[in-house]
């Protein structure tokens, strides 16, 4: 199992930002993605998650593998913190909720509805989706907004359980995440050198 991004330009606002991003991602690897706000790493994750076409290049990935964790925390705040990890448990077709909980230390805020969850206690839920998504292919950009030191060192140490079941995590991120193993890509030298209008429009993401 590989992921395998060859000479990939993508685009923001109908502009190229990013051109020739070339990587590879076996089982148990994780990559971290680097660069200045505004370089492209919103646009160049959500391109690979299949959110928005390419201008160039390819992608190659198992069907079915990538999940997708952005900005947003994806939850439904009528729902209690265990009936939001059942409803993403049952789209996928499997299960795991109890554990996913424990793993992000959610389990005593299992009653409670995520309208009256913090900021953090928010995010640490929008995480716990990917262990019950069954997919591979972690796609995450900045996961760990508004996320405390412990937590940030809690979700930490799930990417690095899910590396070692022979998962994959491809990460945006600006901080340390202590993930020593991680290889670490560097956007800026993949700026596009003369943005080219691609005729199609993108949100302004960054």
């Amino acid at each position: 199992m590989e992921l395998v991004v060859e000479n990939l330009s993508v685009a923001r606002g109908g502009l190229t930002v990013l051109e020739g991003v070339s990587f590879s991602l076996a089982a148990g690897q994780a990559l971290i993605l680097r660069g200045p706000n505004g370089v492209g790493k919103t646009t160049l994750l959500r391109t690979l998650a299949g959110l928005q076409p390419a201008v160039t290049g390819s992608v190659s990935a198992p069907p079915e593998s990538l999940t997708y964790a952005a900005h947003a925390d994806g939850l439904k705040a009528v729902l209690t913190v265990e009936e939001n990890l059942q409803f993403w448990a049952a789209i996928h077709g499997v299960g795991g909720v109890v554990q996913a909980m424990a793993q992000m230390n959610l389990t005593e805020l299992r009653a409670r509805r995520a309208a009256n969850l913090s900021a953090g206690q928010k995010r640490r839920l929008g995480l716990a989706r990917l262990l019950v998504t069954g997919r591979s292919v972690w796609v995450l950009d900045e996961p760990t907004v508004s996320l405390d030191v412990a937590s940030v060192a809690l979700f930490a140490g799930v990417v690095r359980a899910h590396l070692a079941a022979g998962g994959m995590a491809l990460i945006a991120t600006h901080i340390d995440l202590g993930l020593t193993e991680a290889g670490v890509l560097e956007l800026a030298p993949y700026k596009a050198k003369t943005p080219v209008a691609t005729g199609g429009f993108d949100e302004a993401f960054t």
